[in-house]
């Protein structure tokens, strides 16, 4: 179907849609079954050949560790819905699928799997231990992917890819073995985090930190040397004490040296900038084998770097505390100070941020070791030259300064972990000391002494590949040369370093030969927020507040969460999402199920309008509203606003549409003849519009409702709706119908002022009506209500609304004395709900500790009850008159 000959429906008759549409739309029923008949008709695949233009966007892969959270739904809505729109667009749209190996993360999960049964992996080797690993990975990767097709994405399923799979571990060895040869990888002594129960180094990602009670200890080394520490134990392996160049309560001691306590080894004093001589004493001991910037002075001032404890955290260093475990050692070695006078002064409990290991919660130890890292000096000048010179774009651009600040003051990047699964390092080790890179298509060397380093590659280095690696890189695949740069890349803010920066990284230096413009990875990188409780709390399972999106798809469908979350998706913003949040959703989709239903059981079809002139004020209306929101759709979409496009199609469908149009629809389908036809084609155009915008976000209740319609194959695969301001835009027939509604709106007001019942009718007059509302009498009185006055009338109560002066006769209408007692019910209830708040709003400790959102929530509920109270007391006093 094409957007100037919509085809027509194949439900003409009214009857024919009670059999299309059930009364109630029930998902479960729904989705797997259409979810598969995309899949099977191959609506997500891409041609590699085609002449459209292409629009390719790879998945964040998520880790082969379990199930998808409510952030990967969140994410993958909206990945499907830029991709479903693009593809409606014309373009030859590709969504990338696959998963991460996640070598720490999914080797711990196989260990405690292990270990349930008392077995450990060197109870069974490294060879037999990946194994394991590689059935866990079928299993959980299985699961993974039946969520996706829950959630409805649109991924290529042929082209699904795995991070470890050979394609991708060719593509590994390749770009570490020209970085290695260009002098861009190479193996030193530096400080990591390590993690002494996982026995790896990790990432800064892999690392999490927390404000914990601990100690500052005051030691004094001598009468004039006083330094503080939260890590006592490391004074065994001091190497120096440092103070500011500039301060001049320490000039006469720089160049000196003091006896370090407990050892007896003599260390200097040293002047170094990164000393705050406004911290404490203004000393600082220098460790440059356990802490990062100790390790930089010692670099600095060509200090020994003492090793005192092992990978396991014991203190190796000899004397009494030789064998102590880290935290054994430390009340050991306090003690042993203050039994020398050494102790200045403790400070417990004393807050400072501690470094956890993300996977097992261990303290993470700063410590020399031996590792590989990557030279990411001028690939990192390059990553951000690249959003300089305008090649991509941070969306928002508030990020920018975010991104700069990673990239311009970027460190070594620590590549090697001490794990077994993952990709191995590709060099091996000669009996002479022969150190050997070996790339994907050399033989490695052998004979007796020849030996593979024995650390697999940080699992984001394999990452930073992906939107190429997916595509056939090293090789020049027809994939790689139609959709290589992607078009977007949407993910989290969180991960702008880890992740995004690594991808641009790597994929400038991979691709230099095509050029600057088609050596980026992608164009744009759409950045949102994180998925939090409606509360505006970090969801966790330690929190009791994380949630399983399969128990919200189960409960209100697929399309419910889908819109709840893009709803929520402004760019770079935090989501908080609320269960209630879900359900409002669902009878958002439930509403549109009924207007649909109600419009095919009237004869709705898709077919030419009718000229303008031919068409009411009302018909006129909605098809001028309609264009306006498709333009702001478009606008919001192509800004990556998918809260505001969700927004506009929400009140349009909505409050527009469903409240209004099909409202005053019913008084010229009901009378019939030909004002009848024009009906049915203006409600036919406007769903057919409607249904296909709300697709991206809502594909499966969107997928049934269009298909009815229009009797067309796939909304999938229909045309996006183009906007057509100068056919449809009509300011008179807005500003008529806005001049109705008000009217309306008004009447509704005063009827409930009056204490009548909504369905209630009462006879009333109207005077003055003109324009609009005078064409359209009867619907206003279908809509209020009103029936027209017979001999009998008896004006008791009025109002004017804009010229129209409406008289109703309430004559035996209303039981004053019922409606009195419900009215002072409900006015001690607003009464009661107006303290409440009050109370809370004036407790310091509430609006100190409470989330902002819900501080608001209070204030919102305190601003209804007064108004609540005014209305209810204003309908007391009408009664009290009559």
């Amino acid at each position: 179907m094409t957007e100037s000959t919509p085809s027509a429906t194949s439900n003409e008759s009214p009857g024919s849609a009670e059999q299309a549409l059930p009364t109630v739309y029930d998902p479960g029923a729904v989705e797997a079954p259409v979810y598969e008949r995309w899949v099977e008709r191959g609506y997500f695949e891409a041609d590699d050949t085609s002449d459209k233009p292409p629009f390719c966007i790879v998945i964040p892969p998520p880790n082969v560790t379990g199930s998808l959270h409510l952030g990967h739904a969140f994410e993958h809505t909206l990945i499907d819905a830029l991709i479903r729109r693009r593809r409606m667009q014309g373009y030859e749209a590709l969504w990338m699928p696959g998963m991460d190996h996640a070598g720490i993360a999914t080797q711990n999960v196989v260990e405690r799997e292990l270990a349930k049964e008392g077995v450990s992996r060197h109870d069974l080797g490294r060879e037999a231990f990946v194994e394991k690993v590689w059935e866990w990975k079928e299993r959980s990767g299985g699961m993974i992917l039946g969520q996706m097709r829950r959630l409805g994405d649109g991924v290529a399923w042929s082209r699904e890819r795995f991070t470890m799979d050979d394609g991708l571990s060719r593509a590994v060895q390749t770009i570490f073995k020209r970085l290695y040869d260009d002098e861009l990888i190479y193996r030193a002594e530096r400080i990591i985090n390590w993690c002494v129960r996982c026995h790896t180094a990790l990432s800064d990602i892999e690392v999490e930190h927390s404000d914990d009670e601990g100690e500052l200890i005051s030691i004094r080394y001598s009468d004039d040397v006083v330094v503080a520490t939260t890590r006592a134990e490391t004074m065994l392996g001091d190497t120096a004490v440092a103070v500011h160049p500039d301060d001049e309560r320490y000039q006469h001691l720089i160049g000196t040296e003091v006896e370090l306590p407990l050892t007896g080894r003599k260390i200097p004093v040293i002047a170094d900038a990164h000393v705050d001589p406004s911290f404490g004493s203004g000393m600082v001991k220098v460790t440059p084998a356990h802490d990062p910037n100790d390790f930089e002075i010692g670099r600095r001032h060509d200090l020994p770097q003492l090793t005192i404890m092992d990978e396991r955290g014991v203190i190796t260093a000899s004397g009494p505390f030789e064998g102590l475990d880290r935290f054994e050692a430390r009340p050991a070695v306090v003690a042993a100070l203050r039994e020398q006078g050494r102790i200045v002064s403790e400070k417990r409990p004393y807050l400072h941020a501690v470094g956890h290991c993300s996977r097992c919660k261990t303290v993470v130890e700063p410590r020399l070791s031996l590792q590989w890292w990557v030279r990411v000096g001028p690939l990192a000048k390059a990553a951000g030259d690249a959003v300089r010179d305008g090649r991509v774009a941070i969306h928002p651009k508030s990020m920018e300064s975010r991104w700069f600040g990673w990239v311009d003051d970027m460190h070594d990047w620590c590549i090697s972990r001490q794990l077994w699964w993952g990709h191995r390092i590709p060099v091996w080790y000669g009996p002479d000391g022969e150190v050997v890179c070996v790339g994907p298509d050399d033989e490695p060397p052998s004979g007796e002494g020849w030996q593979q380093d024995e650390d697999v590659l940080d699992t984001w280095f394999s990452s930073a590949l992906w939107p190429f690696s997916t595509l056939g890189w090293p090789d020049e695949t027809p994939a790689l040369a139609k959709f290589y740069p992607n078009q977007v890349l949407v993910t989290g803010y969180d991960i702008l370093f880890f992740w995004v920066a690594r991808m641009m990284m790597f994929g400038l230096y991979a691709n230099a030969d095509n050029g600057p413009e088609r050596a980026i990875p992608f164009h744009t990188i759409a950045l949102h927020g994180m998925v939090r409780d409606k509360h505006g709390k970090k969801m966790s399972k330690s929190f009791g507040n994380a949630v399983d999106p399969l128990e919200w798809m189960d409960a209100y469908g697929s399309d419910a969460l889908r819109f709840t979350l893009a709803r929520g998706a402004n760019p770079g913003v935090d989501v908080p999402i609320g269960e209630d949040w879900v359900q409002a959703s669902r009878n958002f989709c439930n509403k549109l199920w009924n207007a649909t239903r109600f419009a095919l059981m009237s004869g709705a079809k898709v077919g030419e309008l009718p000229p303008a002139e031919q068409l009411s004020a009302p018909d006129r209306w909605i098809l001028s509203r309609l264009h306006a929101t498709l333009a702001e759709v478009d606008a919001f979409y192509e800004d990556y606003q998918f809260a505001k496009a969700c927004d506009a199609l929400y009140h349009f469908a909505w409050d527009e549409f469903c409240d209004w149009y099909v409202e005053l629809a019913k008084t010229p389908l009901n009378e019939g003849g030909d004002a009848a036809e024009r009906t049915r084609l203006v409600l036919g155009h406007v769903l057919d519009h409607l249904l296909r915008m709300l697709h991206p976000v809502t594909p499966f209740v969107t997928e049934v409702l269009w298909t009815t319609l229009t009797g067309d194959e796939s909304v999938v695969v229909a045309t996006w709706p183009v906007a057509d301001a100068d056919a449809h835009s009509d300011a008179v027939a807005e500003s008529g119908v806005e001049e109705l509604k008000r009217l309306v709106t008004e009447i509704r007001r005063f009827r409930s002022d009056q204490g009548l019942k909504p369905g209630q009718r009462v006879a009333a007059r109207l005077d003055g009506m003109a324009g609009v509302p005078a064409a359209h009498e009867a619907e206003i009185r279908s809509l209020t209500r009103l029936n027209t006055p017979d001999e009998g009338f008896t004006s008791s109560a009025s109002l004017t609304v804009g010229g129209v002066t409406i008289e109703l006769d309430l004559s035996g209408a209303v039981d004053v004395e019922a409606e009195r007692k419900r009215l002072t019910k409900d006015l001690a209830a607003e009464r009661k709900a107006l303290e409440q708040s009050d109370r809370k709003l004036g407790n310091e400790q509430f609006l100190a500790k409470a989330p902002e959102a819900e501080v608001e929530k209070v204030r919102a509920r305190r601003a209804t009850a007064e108004a609540e109270i005014a209305r209810l007391e204003a309908q007391l006093d009408r009664l009290a008159a009559r």
